[in-house]
């Protein structure tokens, strides 16, 4: 076989073929874990590109020309594929086809950076040279126009062929174009600019966006076996400090201090804690505090400063202060008046007062054509009750309906606080009582207009002329006696009399004309208050301006709410309520104090915070101390000696809980004290029951009772439960019982004295005193104090008494005896026996 090949005919020349510019290599990978992997990469050589507009170079190498069609730019020959050996198994087969695909996408990754590179070159070239011409241009002085060809050659970039094979003639055009003035030859450049100049290009190609050339070269398991043309994924790290470099620089020092600092208007009330004002002023906390202690304040942030050192500081930082007060919070009624012209024709509110048992509430039904009174407690009205009543002109008038039992004095206060013209109701049987007399300063003191309703004018003994004169007495002056107050004789019963009452109310309030705004934000009277089981808290309000609606967001006292519905006097719901119309509020947060006054606002914030406010205020004005003295100390002394009788009291409403309260109050003695743990509305629940059970204290419950949970705990821990519907006989009962508790009154009542004249034994142990009595008599077994200079030496009974050697019950004065002092001994000459006898009593408050 050797001798054949050594024989073989050569040809005289070498085979034609293309040259090569693609070397093969391998390159080893080392993976973790201890992996390896061989891949077969290509070793390109650099090729020269030549200049547009210029000639190429003879000593550059081109690529042949592509076969026509033209094909995009020639890539590298790919090394030969080695043939499929016979016995090769498929997962050898597999892993052959991967390497060579994994070639092939190198080879064309590394062909697409290389026009890439060549491009951006070509385009820096193009920049420079374009930017040196027009530097030359600028400092070469504009010369003479003459006219002259110049050749301005346009060629396609040079491609990559054979040295072999000639490339077509470019394309030229010649365009006459004014030939400019060479400037001079520019100075060698420094070694420094050329150091600059080597360093711009990489810095700019460093900065272009897009511009991935570092990762381009790499070659991942995931790039081989995937393909993603050259292109390498971003990893998650990356990504992540990519988004966390945008946040730094969106929410970063760097735009913050860029941007002009922003003066504020800063609201600063009497007292403010250093964060609060620093986020009010926008500004970081440590900043203020460190401002503080370069001003000599060493404080934190939670401190609290005044309102001249937070000036200071927002001064400090360039800001402008706007000083506040707290009450500013509140919302003030009395600026707030409406123009005249705004104002339009209302329903008067009429109070009917007087005292019990006079026909008020009888009255009021002949003028609704109702009967309230019947299911009233003991016949005597112990609410504050609102009605609407329209006449037979079509006028409406709107009565309020106060107790007339001495307990209810706040009521019937408020009552004529809110009305417009006051009916005093007076029975003609009966004549003025002291209820009667209060209502007529109540009316004096409000400075509204009485109207005197001489009442049960059917009844015998009715004396009306009788009832003017007492008024007489009070300086209220009927009509028919010559002064301006109206009169009417009306029956209730009967139901005489009442039109002429409507004429007349009808008569004042057309003089007193009475005007509201119903176009504005309503502002209404609460008069009653309570919580009920079904519907919550409840409030019995009297619009005096504006129109409350459905929907409206209000704040009233410590409470605020939402109105949920409006139910009149009728029971009937209603969607609004103007001026001088009694409605019931539905949707309240909480029970508010009757005398409260509900004012519409704009939003649940601003009723929120104005809520709170007066909540602080409350209750700072309930925990603060009165500033000390002399009498306050003494009052302290004589309550802390004082005995407290504690209890619980619910009621069905505020009116009622807040009337018992002031009249258990008024039960306290310099011996005993009420104190009231709770006074709450609403039904009796377990954590009554609870207070009650700790405390030792009895329950009241005015009207109301315990639910099933709450009855079950009072039969538990032994409660006592007292449930009243009528006032009195709860004050009457709670009086008793606080009698019970100091025990029955002592009562001692001196009955003689006598002086020692002499000590002398008497038996083993004790001694007898031989008396001269001075006053009274003494007798044997009464009570009786040794005094020794005026100062008392021990209390004890006298237990024996003689005359000479006879036992004797009694010694007047005058008379010698002896006598034996039970358990004591210490009897000296001169010392004064006083005896007295004691006396107990009922105990009564």
């Amino acid at each position: 076989m050797s001798d054949e090949n050594e024989n073989k005919p050569t040809l005289g020349r070498k085979p034609l073929g293309l040259k090569l510019s693609v070397g093969s290599g391998e390159v080893k990978q080392t993976f973790s874990h201890g992996r390896t992997n061989k891949v077969v990469v290509e070793v390109k050589r650099k090729k020269l590109v030549g200049k547009p507009g210029y000639a190429p170079e003879p000593e550059v190498v081109v690529a042949p020309p592509p076969p026509p069609p033209p094909p995009p730019p020639p890539v590298a020959a790919a090394p030969a594929r080695k043939a499929a050996p016979n016995g090769e198994t498929p997962q050898e087969r597999v892993a052959r086809l991967q390497l060579e695909a994994a070639e092939d996408r190198l080879r064309q990754g590394e062909e697409a950076n290389r026009r890439e590179q060549e491009e951006r070159a070509r385009a820096a070239e193009d920049e420079r040279r374009r930017a040196e011409d027009n530097r030359k241009a600028e400092s070469a002085p504009t010369p003479a126009p003459a006219p002259k060809v110049e050749i301005a050659e346009t060629e396609a970039p040079v491609e990559d062929t054979d040295t072999s094979t000639a490339a077509p003639p470019p394309a030229r055009r010649f365009t006459p174009v004014e030939a400019p003035k060479r400037p001079a030859a520019s100075p060698a450049p420094s070694e420094r600019e050329r150091e600059e100049a080597k360093k711009a290009p990489n810095k700019a190609s460093r900065e272009r966006p897009g511009d991935n050339r570092r990762q381009s070269g790499k070659l991942t398991v995931t790039r081989a076996l995937e393909g993603d043309d050259g292109a390498r994924a971003r990893s998650l790290a990356a990504l992540k400090r990519a988004r966390e470099k945008e946040k730094r620089l969106h929410f970063g020092g760097a735009q913050r201090n860029a941007q002009p600092k922003q003066a504020r208007d800063v609201s600063v009330p009497e007292a403010i804690t250093v964060q609060e004002l620093a986020i009010r002023m926008a500004e970081k906390g440590s900043d203020l505090v460190k401002t503080l202690f370069k001003m000599g304040m060493p404080v934190t942030l939670t401190e609290t400063i005044d309102q001249d050192t937070a000036e200071l500081l927002v001064t400090e930082f360039g800001h402008n202060i706007n000083r506040v007060s707290d009450s500013d919070v509140d919302i003030t009624h009395e600026e707030d008046v409406d123009a005249p012209e705004t104002l339009k024709s209302r329903a008067p509110v009429v109070t009917v007062m007087g005292h019990v048992d006079h026909g008020k509430t009888s009255l009021l039904d002949a003028l609704r054509g109702a009967n309230v009174v019947s299911g009233e407690a003991g016949g005597i009205t112990q609410h504050i009750g609102a009605y609407q009543v329209k006449a037979k002109d079509g006028s409406l008038i709107t009565f309020l309906d106060t107790p007339g039992h001495e307990a209810f004095t706040q009521m019937r206060q408020r009552g004529a606080s809110v009305t417009d013209i006051v009916i005093l109701v007076v029975a003609a049987d009966d004549g003025l009582m002291p209820q009667t007399i209060e209502a007529i300063k109540h009316s004096k003191a409000a400075g509204v207009p009485m109207i005197i309703a001489i009442n049960k004018m059917d009844k015998e003994g009715a004396n009306p002329q009788k009832v003017r004169e007492r008024l007489l007495e009070h300086e209220v002056i009927v009509e028919k006696m010559g002064g301006d107050v109206q009169d009417v004789e009306v029956s209730a019963l009967k139901k005489t009399g009442l039109d002429t009452l409507l004429e007349k109310l009808a008569l004042q309030a057309e003089l007193m004309e009475l005007r509201a705004n119903p176009d504005r934000a309503a502002e209404a009277i609460v008069v009653e208050a309570q919580l009920d089981k079904g519907r919550g808290a409840v409030a019995t309000v009297l619009v005096k301006r504006g129109t409350l609606k459905r929907g409206d967001i209000f704040v009233v006292g410590g409470e605020s709410g939402k109105v949920r519905a409006l139910i009149d006097d009728k029971g009937k719901q209603v969607s609004e309520a103007g001026p001088a119309t009694p409605v019931e509020v539905l949707g309240l947060s909480g029970v508010p104090s009757a005398g409260d006054v509900l004012t519409v606002v704009e939003n649940e914030s601003r009723a929120r915070e104005v809520a709170l406010y007066r909540r602080e205020q409350s209750t700072r004005k309930r925990t603060t101390q009165a500033s000390p003295s002399v009498e306050n100390m003494f009052a302290h002394l004589s309550v802390s000696r004082a005995m407290e009788y504690p209890v619980v009291v619910k009621g069905d409403v505020q009116g009622s809980v807040e009337a018992i309260s002031t009249a258990l109050n008024n039960l306290s003695t310099d011996e005993i004290k009420v104190r009231i743990l709770l006074a709450g509305v609403g039904g009796i629940t377990e954590s009554d029951m609870l207070l009650a059970a700790g405390s030792n204290a009895p329950l009241i419950g005015f009207n109301v009772r315990p639910n099933t949970k709450a009855a079950a705990l009072a039969k538990r821990d032994k409660v006592r439960l007292k449930y009243f519907d009528v006032i009195y006989h709860l004050t009457a009962d709670i009086a008793k019982e606080m009698a019970g508790e100091l025990g029955p009154e002592i009562i001692e009542t001196v009955v003689g004295r006598a002086e020692v004249k002499d000590v002398f034994k008497s038996g083993k142990r004790d001694k007898a005193a031989g008396l001269l009595v001075v006053e009274g008599v003494i007798k044997k077994g009464l009570h009786a104090r040794l005094t020794r200079d005026d100062v008392i030496v021990s209390k004890t009974v006298i237990a024996s008494l003689r005359r000479f050697k006879d036992d004797v019950d009694e010694v007047r004065a005058g008379l010698e005896c002896g006598t034996v002092l039970q358990d004591t001994n210490d009897i000296k000459t001169g010392d004064t026996l006083e005896i007295f006898e004691v006396e107990e009593r009922e105990r009564t408050l």
